[in-house]
């Protein structure tokens, strides 16, 4: 039976608004996170490419705004998925108090709802350099599409990590960096994309395991259900594929030895620990892992990263320094 939320942020809410607020999973912010993260990793890789170096405050207001971002659409594509799933929502344990699934909200309304969250979306979407519009749209053809590719594939993740890696591109041209005419910056973004694609389907094949018994029954599809016996082999050769791409993204860019123990090592060393502790079985074991990897492993990649642009920036003030104390010396020569 459904309880009303008691304690969170959803408890001071007007009931009305509570139903609204739980399809847009603002009780369960883990989603947000994991969209979230590719976008600061783009954006952490591009800021060196800049001429010159984009400063902290630019880096910091830019990574906000994706934060906004990253919020509203993760809600927009929660709405859009039960859209899709309200006739399979109510055979799921995990999902059939969802709001639409137990009646609180009409299919209209949660179309209606969808629309606003678009808008809001929009509304952040044009404070970003306008270049940016062109890059992020065509995200949103897989937003609505990601909920049919479980009914036709045991590969559902796949299409969920091309969908919530596409950050990983779009803090390129945020920082002013032209994809199309830097071929540098494209590799770069390139495979930072394939490599956040690949911790996608990782960390959701993880999330799969809680409800592999519910969609064997209701004919939903999955990568945890076709490889359910050589799981932590699928983990194992997924995590080694992230970090190789990441480690080429950061080749690519032109990072340096803090990118590669930093964000390469410590996301080896999250990954690798978290495949060897999860426990499969348990449900409760999976979603722990699930709502603390993003931050064991995003913030592995996140510290190598923003200290390898840190010291590219103070690198680079020092040599502009440098540059014009030569010009002051010839001019008074």
């Amino acid at each position: 039976e459904y309880r009303p939320p008691t304690t969170g942020l959803l408890s001071y809410l007007p009931p009305s608004w509570v139903p609204y607020a739980e399809l847009a999973r603002l009780d369960k912010p883990a989603g947000s996170y994991y969209l979230y993260f590719p976008c600061v990793f783009s954006t952490l890789l591009a800021a060196p490419l800049t001429s010159p170096i984009a400063a902290p405050t630019t880096v910091i207001s830019t990574s906000l705004l994706f934060l906004a971002g990253a919020v509203i659409m993760r809600g927009a594509g929660c709405t859009i998925n039960d859209l899709w799933d309200r006739n399979l929502d109510p055979h799921v344990a995990r999902t059939r108090l969802r709001p639409i699934a137990r009646g609180a909200v009409t299919p209209f309304q949660a179309l209606v709802f969808t629309g606003g969250q678009l808008l809001a979306g929009l509304a952040v979407l044009l404070q970003f350099p306008p270049a940016c519009f062109w890059y992020a749209t065509p995200s949103l053809l897989l937003v609505a599409t990601y909920p049919l590719a479980k009914r036709v594939t045991y590969y559902p993740q796949f299409v969920l990590g091309l969908t919530f890696s596409w950050g990983a591109i779009v803090g390129f041209p945020a920082l002013g960096v032209d994809l199309l005419s830097n071929g540098t910056a494209a590799a770069a973004a390139g495979l930072l994309y394939s490599s956040n694609v690949a911790w996608t389907v990782l960390y959701d094949m993880i999330y799969a395991h809680m409800d592999i018994k519910d969609d064997a029954k209701a004919g939903i599809k999955s990568i945890a259900l076709k490889h359910e016996k050589e799981t932590k082999q699928v983990l194992t050769g997924l995590a080694i594929t992230q970090v190789a791409l990441l480690a080429g993204a950061g080749t690519a860019a032109g990072a340096g030895p803090a990118f590669f123990v930093g964000s390469c090592g410590g996301a080896l060393a999250t990954l690798g620990y978290m495949i060897y502790k999860v426990n499969l079985k348990s449900v409760k074991d999976c979603w722990w892992w699930f709502i603390n990897g993003c931050w064991f492993t995003g913030g592995a990649i996140c510290f190598g990263l923003g200290a390898d642009y840190l010291l590219q920036y103070i690198q680079g003030k020092d040599d502009q320094k440098q540059a014009e104390k030569e010009v002051a010396r010839t001019e008074s020569a």
